[in-house]
């Protein structure tokens, strides 16, 4: 029971800093104001982060959470490319519509120069299980080639997801990211369908 309060606690503190990021700006936001929102203390932040560019890292978490709720909400008539697809342009509206690019070039930044943990990274992460679940089931239903193994599929999927964000901030989001993922994204796809698949 303690484990699950220890992770609501920090929770709490990363959903509210980036509530206030979004809202306030980075540079704007104190862990005063971090503490505030959450309505848990100094000493558990600390106990936590060490400050507030240790926060930056958290992205992936609240990219993990939208992905909980996409478990939930996505229709299991979808076939694996559908559930790829689908999952890509939910979170590039997330993005779009509640983290600002400055926000994603910064997390992106601290990702390169970070020496320990890369949380975009870490395998364990609900991302990553969701995309073997959703690829494996695809393999095993004969939508997705076979000659590719479950974890290089999922690599390249990650890669091209990292490689759509890295350009956008790039080019100081001078697109809009869910219409260029919404048509492109399913045309690198393609290259993984099953060739049986896309005959019938």
């Amino acid at each position: 029971m303690p484990r699950k309060n220890t992770r609501n606690t920090k929770g709490r503190i990363i959903s509210a800093a980036w509530k206030l990021f979004y809202e306030q700006g980075y540079e704007d936001t104190t862990v005063e104001d971090i503490v505030f929102e959450s309505e848990t203390s100094k000493g558990s932040f600390y106990h936590y982060f060490d400050g507030k560019d240790a926060l930056l890292g958290t992205l992936a978490y609240v990219f993990d959470e939208k992905y909980e709720e996409l478990k939930e909400t996505m229709s299991p008539d979808l076939d694996a490319m559908e559930k790829l697809v689908y999952l890509n342009h939910e979170l590039f509206a997330m993005i779009d519509g509640g983290v600002s690019m400055d926000l994603l070039a910064r997390l992106l930044s601290t990702q390169l120069l970070a020496r320990g943990e890369k949380h975009l990274l870490d395998r364990n992460r609900t991302y990553f299980k969701l995309l073997r679940q959703i690829i494996a089931d695809g393999q095993k239903a004969g939508q997705l080639r076979a000659d590719c193994t479950v974890n290089e599929i999922v690599k390249a999927y990650a890669l091209w997801e990292r490689a759509l964000m890295y350009d956008w901030c790039l080019s100081g989001g001078e697109y809009s990211l869910v219409a260029y993922t919404d048509k492109m994204t399913p045309m690198f796809l393609e290259s993984y369908r099953e060739k049986a698949a896309s005959t019938k």
